[in-house]
């Protein structure tokens, strides 16, 4: 099982690419708070809606449910890897319910029960 529920803030204005194949991928930055301080998490979103393209700016608290994914490419000649969150949904925190029923979908997924099946569009 590999589910993932943050909450945190976008460190920096979310960076959207179109890949080569024509899909668009939105970048996040997140900062979550931890017991040592606080940790920087990346996260992309595969095909966001263009809704959350317009309203996901630096220092907006969000709630992310996704997987950790790592990928590996090659730059330079030289094989390299990244560890990130790919998201299937983010719902900003100040709309209480919908980043209530993500963060209950997650706890669902968490305890056996399917959280919708995969690609879960936001909520």
């Amino acid at each position: 099982m590999n589910v993932v529920i943050l909450s945190g803030i976008v460190a920096r204005p979310p960076e959207q690419r179109i890949l080569p194949v024509g899909t668009s991928v939105l970048g996040i930055e997140l900062v979550t708070d931890t017991a040592g301080g606080s940790s920087s998490v990346p996260v992309v979103w595969h095909e966001p809606p263009d809704s959350a393209v317009d309203t996901l700016v630096a220092g907006a608290e969000v709630v992310v449910l996704g997987r950790v994914h790592r990928r590996f490419f090659r730059i330079g000649g030289i094989t390299q890897s990244r560890t990130e969150v790919v998201a299937d949904a983010v719902v900003p925190t100040s709309d209480r319910r919908r980043a209530s029923r993500l963060m209950k979908r997650g706890v669902d997924a968490i305890g056996g029960r399917s959280a919708s099946g995969g690609g879960v569009a936001s909520p």
